[in-house]
């Protein structure tokens, strides 16, 4: 049994991950603010603790407390961020901040007197504009937004700490996260963001009655539709991918994966999709682009699957979509409909 402290696990997919590490074992903490997530969807039965990433001298007691008790914690994983990109172009000192020098404090903590593993949920917003797709994990990192440079940030100080101090760590670096998990008491936890500005959630949003019609940004991209082409990966198959990565830790100190579906989906193909799964019209509105927004990303997961074993279990959309559908209906108490 590994105790494990999951930073931003009141989140959705810090969440998700730190509820199947519990159905496998494992001893989950979890660190929250709760700026951006809600306490009634916390997992049951896992302990939680209100604090600040960028508080050093809080953590650092934390750690100690947990040693002193001999209890002390094995690894971290670190979901804590904001992560709206289009926000990020607009507000770019808060991601510094809150993704990059808020994390620094947590890392000055672990050296100081906590675990030496970390995996870190990065992102593949590090890539920008990719020169080829797939994109594979030594494509140039050329951010062009500032959610994803505050990322980059972190890796480039995880880099100079594993060289200079040891601290081993894995980046995962994924696309779009979608869906819900389907656990033994069924799906009991999705996307909740406050407030939504994920594509799915938000097309069932139109589908729920929440909202008259989804926004697209951009139908001039140099795509098959003229909309921006994104890779979805299932919320449950990253979370698996995170306790793989967190294994090969122990044999290995410094891991890059990207993670993916290794399909590009466009947001039109997105909309229909929507429309197949609930059986409602799906009214669509075309908005100018938004900044910093590339056209096409879409990651090759060869490297995962051949070095961890990762084996996706949701590669179809509609599949994705369904469970999130589920989610969406049970969390705004809408009578369940599956199309």
């Amino acid at each position: 049994m590994l105790r494990l402290l999951v930073t931003g696990g009141a989140g959705y997919i810090g969440g998700t991950v730190a509820a199947i590490l519990a159905s496998k074992g494992h001893k989950p903490v979890i660190l929250d603010n709760f700026s951006h997530a809600r306490r009634d969807l916390l997992p049951p039965g896992i302990d939680s603790i209100e604090g600040e990433l960028a508080d050093r001298a809080a953590l650092e007691r934390m750690f100690t407390a947990a040693r002193d008790r001999n209890q002390p914690f094995d690894a971290v994983l670190h979901f804590a961020a904001l992560i709206e990109a289009g926000e990020s172009m607009t507000r770019p000192e808060i991601y510094f901040r809150n993704n990059a020098a808020s994390t620094l404090s947590l890392l000055e903590a672990m050296l100081a007197c906590g675990p030496r593993s970390l995996v870190f949920s990065s992102t593949a917003a590090v890539y920008g504009n990719p020169q080829t797709v797939p994109i594979e994990e030594d494509a140039s990192l050329i951010p062009t937004n500032a959610y994803g440079q505050s990322k980059l940030l972190v890796e480039q100080m995880l880099t100079w700490l594993n060289r200079i101090h040891g601290l081993r760590y894995a980046s995962l670096r994924y696309f779009n996260v979608a869906g819900a998990d389907e656990g033994p008491r069924g799906i009991t936890r999705g996307e909740a963001h406050e407030p939504e500005t994920h594509l799915i959630p938000l097309v069932l949003d139109v589908a729920l009655g929440r909202r008259p019609s989804i926004h697209i940004y951009g139908s001039d991209y140099p795509t098959p539709d003229g909309t921006c082409i994104r890779d979805y990966i299932h919320v449950s198959d990253l979370a698996e991918a995170h306790l793989l990565a967190l294994e090969a830790l122990a044999a290995n100190d410094r891991l890059i994966f990207n993670l993916g579906n290794g399909r590009g989906f466009s947001v039109r193909e997105v909309i229909a999709s929507v429309r197949r799964v609930t059986g409602h019209p799906i009214p669509a509105e075309i908005r100018p682009r938004r900044p910093g927004d590339p056209a096409v990303l879409v990651a090759s997961s060869a490297k995962a699957i051949h070095d961890l074993g990762w084996q996706p279990r949701y590669t179809d959309l509609d599949e994705i979509v369904r469970t999130a559908w589920i989610w969406q209906q049970k969390r705004h108490g809408a009578a369940p409909r599956h199309g």
